[in-house]
């Protein structure tokens, strides 16, 4: 319950000594002896200062408590004050401390922890032209201030600091050169007989074929179940690291209530969570929608300022400065994570040596009876968060992460600089350059709940944007391919060829490669070679028919979502489509190399969760416990 405050100016009594500094001056104030005790005994079980504990659990809202602070120091309060430029970010928002941006100097003060407790014990402040203000508003006002910076810094930190790390500066000339040695020697290849160039393609990527095949099979061998199989000591809350969950959010509207609520839903002590939702300055949807709820103690939005590129990657190092955990999660604005993901990953990074600097939950579809399209999506994921990227991460080759439900450890994650705003499959890129640098990935045996778009125009829009990623990755990456062969080893070097130049070959490759096989087996002429081309065919055929079922077929028993056999002979024809998807992101690169493919939310007809008729029951109690008053 949110206390008022008795606005007396004076001075509050003598505080017991048994009473932490940072709650004495709430005494008399709203506030009873006894209440504050309580509020004292369950910060020090939960292990966290007093005054985190009684903003983050809402025993009182921020403005009234920090309006009670200035009252306790006989200072002016305001919520909309205004810093000078001489402001740093970070160091500004998390000192609490700030210019002023006025002629006659003085700060904005809004003190946390530490200095909230030097501040109350010496009162070395009062007089020295300080005005109160709350977290929150000196967050936003430093953001607003220093908007240019900041915005540079989220798009301009990684590639200032590696530029051979980041997508920023495209292709180099001689990567291109290759290209084009290799495309003439595909046409001059046509000389020797009409099969002779895709003849050639297949045996420069027989060895990449062959190790797509079998580490996919391989995955299939190993037990990698969707839960673990004992559930770790439950650790008190006072043992827990502290974790910071960011999610940004763009034209989501629809689905903040659900975020909220998913989010509400993590068993994990809110003392101990720093929630930051990112949102676009330009986003009035979903700052309108935000703006209806009123949020949890522990949540906070972050507007990120104007700049270029609009990309996700671009909202998150707006916020990763700011992260105040010891481990830090992405999460999408659909998703729905199992409430112990984060106890059971901080429990994993306990078990874990430094190395592992990142934890890939599992991701599987939602809404999977909307569509046809849908189903598929569901035996995709499948396949791909049950089955192969946990046997990747057992074998530890490097990874393409997904997109959300990433588990980092903060320090790590800010070391490497965050994510690279230039890549439009952030995600594929950080799982490499995390093996570049010398971290590995490991599973988390933890779901997220994700929506999949149900239309085909959607669905080609994402894939699209995630193929166009997986290219940039690829060029990224191999712009110096030595360097890269010695930051991970030959083999490793060979994993990470595999798992990102081998899904855009295929991709691309798919139709004419399909095509050719049959023209080949079919083709009656000569006998000598053409029989073992025939061969050759009917061998990568077999092969690349098991890699692409029994990883489904895996993955939907360990699921038991055996409702969707049936749906795995549209497989072929799925990955048809993601060929088209490969060849209109190659497109997009060339002329639109940043662009983000916006995918809509919100638009679930289903959901594996609940019941629907429970589905709309939680939905309409989390509006009534969230939505502010008029």
């Amino acid at each position: 319950m949110k206390h008022g405050l008795a606005e007396s100016p004076g001075q509050s009594t003598l505080r017991p000594l048994h009473l932490p500094v940072e709650l004495g001056f709430l005494l008399g104030r709203g506030f009873t002896l006894d209440e504050l005790r309580q509020i004292a005994i369950g910060a020090a079980h939960a292990g966290v200062t007093a005054d985190r504990f009684i903003l983050a659990a809402d025993i009182i809202d921020e403005t009234a408590c920090y309006r009670a602070l200035a009252l306790e120091l006989a200072l002016p309060f305001t919520d909309r004050g205004r810093v000078s430029q001489r402001a740093r970010f970070p160091e500004s928002i998390q000192a609490g401390l700030a210019p002023l941006a006025i002629s006659a100097g003085g700060f904005l003060l809004a003190p946390q922890g530490a200095m909230l407790v030097r501040l109350l014990q010496h009162r070395h402040l009062q007089g020295g032209g300080a005005v109160v203000t709350t977290p929150s508003a000196l967050r936003r006002a430093v953001l607003e201030t220093k908007a240019g910076s900041i915005s540079h810094q989220a798009s301009h930190a990684l590639p200032e600091w590696r530029v051979d790390l980041s997508s920023r500066d495209g292709w180099l000339w001689r990567q291109l050169a290759w290209l084009c040695l290799v495309l003439l020697a595909l046409v001059l290849s046509t000389s020797f007989g009409r099969y002779t160039p895709i003849i050639g393609l297949a045996i420069a990527a027989s060895p990449l074929f062959l190790g797509m095949v079998v580490t996919r099979l391989a995955a299939c061998l190993l037990a990698n179940p969707p839960e673990p199989a004992a559930r770790p000591r439950r650790a008190k809350d006072s043992e827990l690291p502290s974790y910071t969950v960011i999610a940004a959010l763009y034209r989501e509207g629809a689905v903040v209530h659900k975020l909220i609520a998913a989010l509400c839903n993590l068993d994990y002590p809110r003392e101990k969570l720093d929630i930051m939702i990112v949102v676009e300055a330009d986003d009035r949807e979903t700052r309108a929608a935000l703006a209806a709820i009123r949020l949890p103690g522990h949540m906070a939005v972050v507007v990120a300022p104007p700049g270029y590129p609009r990309t996700k990657p671009r909202a998150l190092n707006v916020a990763l400065p700011l992260a105040r955990g010891d481990l830090t999660v992405v999460y999408d604005a659909e998703d729905d994570p199992d409430p112990y993901q984060l106890r059971l990953a901080a429990a994993s990074f306990a078990e874990l040596p430094p190395d592992v600097g990142c934890l890939q939950a599992r991701l599987t579809i939602d809404n999977t009876r909307d569509t046809w399209l849908t189903r598929m999506f569901t035996v995709e994921y499948a396949a791909l968060f049950d089955v192969f990227n946990p046997g990747l991460a057992l074998i530890g080759s490097p990874i393409l992460l997904g997109g959300t439900s990433n588990h980092f450890r903060t320090h790590t994650l800010k070391a490497i600089r965050g994510w690279d705003a230039w890549n439009v499959t952030e995600d594929a890129d950080l799982g490499i350059r995390l093996a570049r640098l010398g971290y590995r990935v490991a599973d988390l045996p933890s779901s997220t709940l994700e929506e999949a778009p149900s239309t085909l125009a959607a669905w080609m829009r994402q894939r699209t944007r995630w193929m166009k990623g997986f290219i940039q990755t690829c060029i990224g990456h191999s712009r110096h391919p030595l360097q890269t062969v010695r930051h991970l080893g030959v083999w490793r070097a060979y994993g990470a060829i595999t798992v990102t130049l081998g899904p855009v070959l295929s991709a691309l490759g798919y139709p004419f490669f399909s095509a050719f096989a049959l023209l080949l087996w079919w083709d009656e002429t000569g006998a000598g070679w053409s029989l073992i081309w025939r061969a050759f065919s009917a061998t990568l055929f077999v092969l690349g028919i098991a890699a692409i079922y029994v990883p489904a077929i895996v993955a939907l028993s360990r699921r038991g979502l055996w409702q969707l056999l049936p749906w795995t002979l549209l497989l072929p024809f799925y990955y048809l489509l993601i060929s088209i998807a490969a060849w209109r992101g190659l497109w997009e690169l060339m002329w639109t190399p940043f662009r983000w493919n916006k995918t809509r939310h919100g638009l679930a007809r289903t959901t594996r969760r609940f019941p629907p008729q429970k589905h709309q029951a939680r939905a309409a109690r989390t509006m009534s416990l969230n939505t502010a008053p008029p």
